[in-house]
């Protein structure tokens, strides 16, 4: 039973005020209202419920006044323009992804130094010049406007590719005639997408969407109205599944999979053979296991952790796929499985061992062939391609050495530079290490620490501390150019890998969620009380920082652990863990975390929910909060309701350690925001981070 003591929230009523907040240190007093919440017997308090109507007169005035306020704090603090010059040039590079092969074809995005978006490529054979498929700058003035490939045939003349508004995760879908670069007369209404594939005859497309009943999946003859299309799959599955469609490379088998939740501890696997016009029938539906699938020829792979917390590889031989006819082709070994790529004849399969990248080749039987040499120490990709093609491309990177993407022969082992990013990062030389430290229960977790050789060890050096801890995601030191900007201005860069992630399998997913979730916690804490015992900072210049459910790391740790660290940044983050599940597609994340409408999940969410954690007059660290309203994903309510509450609350001088909130009505969880804005923002970013532990900005890259 619910208890509501709402007042009417008007934009009159409203206690803000955006005249004169220029150089003023104190927030805007935002109002507070008398919501309580009974659940099972507990009375929850949401003072800021009316926060939650995103596009109420009252809250769109109070976000106004809250970058007004930001900008007034920040837009005051010295260095922008060394920061700003030195970002844009790592930044402003040109930037390309790992090409897709289709009918002798390479597909791949590219956006030069000079632009702002990715655009569409296409180059007819390997040595042919590129050719413009989409230019995305066309299509907005602001350049808020991006284009994703979706999907190409298997002739290499049509692609499918999404058009995405800011970050939103919705798409509008549109094909493209690659030969003629006409655009054909299918496109789909703006969505969310979660699998599309183009027929081999081109006439069909299988897409799987959201729907308000669920996600379902339908098939669009091309040309025709997609209010008219057929659906083939879905009926009775809820809103927290994710459906996904896919065909084989040569277009004759349709696989769907549903995924029970984000980090699905269950999925279902149906396929049909086209060419014999049969219709989807269910592979596997009553295990409680992961199986992701990899289609040569007639045999499907299975990656599954089925009865192997690691992953194992199964065979089904696709003219009989029955379960008893399913092979073990490669065992569950003592590192994890990762992926697994059918490429050339051979299948690579990725590993993490103690979080080092390592890539195994097996023949079609599962019978080893050796292990891929990296070009060095760092993070290696698995191998992308087609079965029947001798070729795949990978990419290698780590902390201090930027993305490189190669070219690799299977039959002979050779491999060629196909793209590399020239950044110009500092020659000084970066020190990269992994550590372990000890959790509050015992348990080691390992941790990537990057800083300039020759670090002096006396607890006085800035730190960024960043991790994630959930949904089966492993944290690899890639390279990005804010780690080389924070490193090459003196500060140390850690990343650790906490439990919730998948570093080392399933069962260290497990220890990190639902009523294990603050093991997560306990583990970033005691990344930061090693970086602080161990002489690489103090708390004084300790900074952490997240975003999605690395921003629920953070919120946690600065409402549990405020006296361990001096500055937050947390974006478009979980933070309301009572009420979470309640918006867009938060139902996908019950498995990993609960839910509140069940008792014992309650406690726990309850006992952890950053925005319930926090008291009054407590002195917490400063907090820059960044979101938007084009975040589809994470409700960017989560992020106005904390920074209400602890601007209210906190014990600091807000002078001192303000409550700041950096909301963009453009920006979103999905990327897609113009290169200039991305760098304005990471130098707002940086700016305050270098304000609050006390860092000069370089005055030059050396």
């Amino acid at each position: 039973m619910k208890l509501h003591l709402r007042a009417r929230v008007s934009a009159a009523l409203v206690a803000v005020s955006v005249a004169g907040l220029a150089g003023q240190s104190k927030p805007p007093v935002t109002k507070k209202d008398a919501v309580v919440d009974r659940l099972h017997g507990v009375d929850v308090p949401d003072p800021y419920r009316w926060l939650e109507d995103q596009q109420a007169p009252a809250t769109r005035a109070w976000i106004d006044a809250q970058n007004a306020h930001t900008e007034a704090v920040v837009g005051s603090l010295a260095g922008k323009a060394q920061i700003e010059r030195r970002l844009t040039e790592l930044m402003k590079i040109e930037a390309i992804g790992t090409p897709t092969v289709r009918g002798g074809r390479y597909f791949y995005s590219k956006r030069r130094a000079d632009q702002n978006l990715q655009v569409l490529y296409v180059r007819r054979d390997r040595d042919a010049p590129e050719e413009v498929l989409v230019d995305p700058h066309t299509l907005s003035a602001d350049h808020s406007t991006s284009v994703t490939l979706m999907d190409i045939s298997p002739d290499g003349t049509v692609v499918a590719y999404g058009v995405r508004a800011g970050g939103e995760d919705e798409l509008t879908v549109r094909l493209l005639d690659v030969d003629a670069k006409k655009e054909l007369p299918t496109v789909l209404p703006r969505a969310r997408y979660s699998g599309m594939s183009i027929t081999k005859d081109k006439k069909t497309l299988f897409y799987s969407k959201q729907t308000p009943d669920g996600p379902r999946v339908f098939a669009h003859q091309v040309g025709s109205d997609p209010s008219t299309d057929r659906k083939v799959f879905g009926d009775g599955f809820g809103l927290g599944k994710i459906i996904g469609v896919a065909l084989s490379d040569d277009g004759r088998y349709l696989t769907v999979t549903v995924r029970h939740g984000s980090a699905a501890m269950k999925e279902e696997i149906y396929i049909a053979d086209l060419e014999k016009g049969a219709m989807l029938e269910p592979l596997v539906t009553d295990i409680d296991a992961t199986f992701d699938t990899t289609i040569a020829g007639r045999t499907m792979y299975l990656r599954t952790n089925w009865n192997a917390p690691k992953q194992r590889v199964m065979a089904v031989d696709l003219d009989r796929p029955a379960r008893p006819y399913w092979r073990e082709v490669i065992p569950e070994s003592a590192a994890v499985m990762t992926s697994l790529n059918a490429v050339g004849g051979r299948l690579f399969a990725a590993y993490l061992e103690n979080v080092q990248s390592r890539i195994r080749m097996f023949g079609f039987d599962g019978a080893p062939a050796g292990e891929m040499t990296a070009p060095g120490v760092g993070v290696t990709s698995n191998v992308s391609g087609a079965w029947e093609r001798d070729e795949g491309f990978f990419t290698f990177g780590s902390l201090s050495t930027p993305a490189t993407i190669y070219r690799y022969t299977v039959s002979s082992g050779e491999r060629q530079v196909w793209a590399k990013l020239q950044v110009p990062v500092a020659e000084a030389p970066i020190d990269i290490k992994q550590v372990w430290f000890v959790s509050k229960d015992g348990t080691k977790v390992p941790m990537f620490v990057a800083h300039r050789r020759g670090l002096k060890l006396d607890g006085s050096n800035p730190a960024l501390l960043t991790g994630y801890g959930g949904f089966n995601v492993s944290q690899m030191p890639n390279f990005s150019s804010r780690a080389s900007f924070w490193i090459e201005n003196g500060g140390v860069y850690a990343l650790a890998n906490m439990r919730g992630g998948g570093e080392f399998g399933e069962d260290w997913h497990h220890a990190g969620m639902l009523d294990k979730k603050q093991n997560v916690f306990d583990d970033f804490i005691a990344a930061g009380e090693w970086l602080v015992k161990n002489g690489y900072t103090s708390s004084s210049r300790l900074a952490i920082s997240g975003g999605s459910n690395g921003g629920l790391l953070v919120g946690a740790v600065l409402t549990q652990r405020p006296d361990l660290v001096r500055a937050v940044v947390c974006t478009y983050p979980v933070l309301d863990m009572v009420r979470y599940d309640k918006f867009m597609v938060a139902k996908f994340w019950v498995p990993e975390y609960g839910s509140a409408d069940d008792a014992a999940q309650f406690k726990t969410l309850l006992a952890y929910s950053p925005y319930h954690r926090v008291k009054k007059g407590v002195k917490y660290p400063g907090v820059l909060f960044i979101t938007g309203d084009r975040d589809t994903r994470v409700a960017p309510l989560h992020a106005r309701k904390m920074a209400a509450l602890l601007q209210d609350q906190t014990g600091s001088d807000p002078a001192e350690r303000p409550i700041l909130l950096k909301y963009d009505t453009k920006a979103g969880h999905s990327g897609g925001l113009p290169l200039s804005k991305q760098i304005e923002n990471l130098t707002d970013e940086m700016r305050f981070l270098f304000w609050q532990l006390g860092v000069k900005a370089a005055t030059s890259s050396e």
